[in-house]
């Protein structure tokens, strides 16, 4: 796709007076984004200013800069042929520049928003793999990249900068992509980076503690996320009721919201809290059956997909197909043969004289029990848990993990996951903490080792959950960054080639 040309004085036309002539061929609010031509936009942020990294922008061939001005930082001094502009509270007009620039991407598509502590991921992706099986030309956009499904582009943040976020919608919608699911994080929304889009459908699959290390309380961290339906204003809905922060979302949204309710219900008759319903049928080691009702009429969907939690974000995926105006049938067929995405219990292939080893994400309390609740629903044996946490995180979690894994695993194996710059030792000890007693909890550092021990110890009808890092091929240390997979660790154990 060839690059947007624009003149600067016609992209800041309203916003701030600057001469005519200088071609803009890219937007960059971060300096490593910045390509030759790029107006560079230096705001002010919580640890510093964009003009802390000016002479990056400038090597990187920035044809302008516009700055926020910010207390004592001064005007930049720039080389010839640079031109210079400070827009006063630039940050909160990155949304109407993105728009302007990239000529308002987000209307050019169909946009569906995914947010909530766990499920987001899995959600948007069963969705993006449904539209394609429905015929659309589709693209997911998050954690695990974006772009089409067989093609995915790295990304460094589930939800970019706003900026990047339309110069990616803009390279979808070029390419020929219909329709687009995303993942949004709570920081995204509190940062205002979706600010300006538009979102045909936006969905709601939980809340549970998360982030709070950011956020500051749960409170906050739901205010954070109940910003994408109320000041976001998406076309629907979809709100998970089965849960309890859904409800309370539900009833702050004004009058006439086009809310589509979805719920998983534990058990049959009674009224119907929600417009879409399923049920529960069947869990069983080729997957779980569903039972839909409500008023799109009924359909049974059969899943490969284990565990209660993922019947949720398959009713979820399911009410954001309708909301997009697919019929049940279709969109339930759609669904049927939909696979998790990487390390969202993802089954490793092993040999029948093996244990059953999976790689999920899981880096909540919430997620865990969701995980080893799942695995136990279709495994006879012993369950075993690899876990740590993330260094430099709340740390209020860690002993809560610890006292899930002891409930719902038989036998424990706490090693590191990402222990960034803090004490490894420290983290490990908060996560002792949580338990009981040691009974059954061994401790190993060494996340691969740790791995193999557990598989190695673990009998052909057991299952091993290794949780934590999911999809990720880095392990984080005070040290830097090392390549490290679960999932190949967890083969090697197995003996298989990847």
């Amino acid at each position: 796709m060839s690059a947007r040309v624009m003149d600067l004085a016609d992209l800041l036309a309203g916003i701030a007076p600057v001469g005519a002539g200088t071609q803009v061929r890219g937007l960059a609010c971060d300096s490593r984004r910045v390509r030759p031509g790029s107006l560079f936009l230096a705001c002010r942020g919580a640890r510093g200013h964009g003009l802390d990294h000016l002479q990056e922008a400038l090597a990187a061939g920035a044809s302008a800069v516009a700055w926020e001005p910010a207390g004592a930082v001064a005007a930049p001094v720039l080389p010839a042929g640079v031109t210079g502009v400070a827009v006063p509270a630039l940050s909160s007009r990155l949304a109407e520049l993105a728009n302007r620039y990239y000529a308002s991407p987000s209307a050019r598509l169909a946009l569906a928003g995914v947010t909530g502590t766990n499920g987001k991921t899995t959600t948007a992706w069963l969705v993006a793999q449904a539209l394609a099986r429905l015929g659309a030309d589709a693209a997911y956009l998050g954690t695990l990249g974006y772009g089409r499904l067989g093609s995915l582009a790295d990304s460094d943040l589930t939800t970019p900068d706003c900026v990047e976020f339309n110069r990616r919608l803009d390279e979808l919608a070029a390419a020929g992509v219909t329709h687009a699911v995303s993942e949004v994080s709570s920081h995204a929304l509190d940062q205002g980076r979706v600010d300006g889009l538009r979102f045909a459908v936006a969905a709601l699959t939980n809340l549970s503690r998360d982030h709070l290390d950011y956020h500051g309380s749960l409170e906050a961290y739901a205010a954070a996320k109940a910003r994408l339906f109320v000041d976001c204003r998406p076309a629907r809905m979809v709100i998970n009721v089965g849960d309890e922060f859904g409800r309370e979302l539900l009833a702050r949204l004004p009058t006439g919201a086009d809310a589509l309710t979805v719920a998983l219900l534990d058990t049959a008759g009674g009224d119907r809290p929600a417009r879409l319903e399923g049920r529960l049928l069947a869990a069983h080691r080729d997957g779980l059956g569903l039972a839909i009702d409500g008023d799109f009429g009924r359909a049974q969907l059969a899943s490969p997909l284990w565990g209660r939690h993922n019947a949720e974000n398959l009713v979820v995926a399911l009410g954001i197909l309708l909301a997009i105006d697919y019929p049940l049938a279709r969109a339930a067929a759609a669904l049927a043969t939909a696979v998790a995405p990487p390390g969202r219990l993802q089954r490793l292939t092993a040999a029948p004289d093996r244990p059953a080893v999976f790689v999920d994400f899981a880096h909540t309390p919430a997620a865990l029990r969701s995980a080893l609740s799942a695995i136990r629903e279709h495994c006879a044996g012993q369950v075993w848990c690899v876990f740590g946490c993330g260094g430099e995180r709340d740390r209020g979690k860690r002993a809560e993990m610890a006292a899930v894994a002891e409930r719902l695993a038989d036998r424990v194996v706490v090693t590191d996951d990402n222990p960034r710059g803090e004490d490894p030792a420290r983290i490990v000890a908060d996560i002792l903490a949580g338990f009981s007693n040691g009974a059954g909890v061994d401790v190993l550092r060494d996340r691969g080792a740790a791995i193999a021990r557990a598989i190695g110890s673990a009998a052909a009808g057991d299952a091993v959950l290794i949780a934590g890092k999911g999809h990720e091929t880095r392990q984080l240390q005070a040290s830097g960054s090392r390549e490290f997979s679960d999932a190949r660790a967890a083969l090697a154990a197995l003996g298989q080639v990847e």
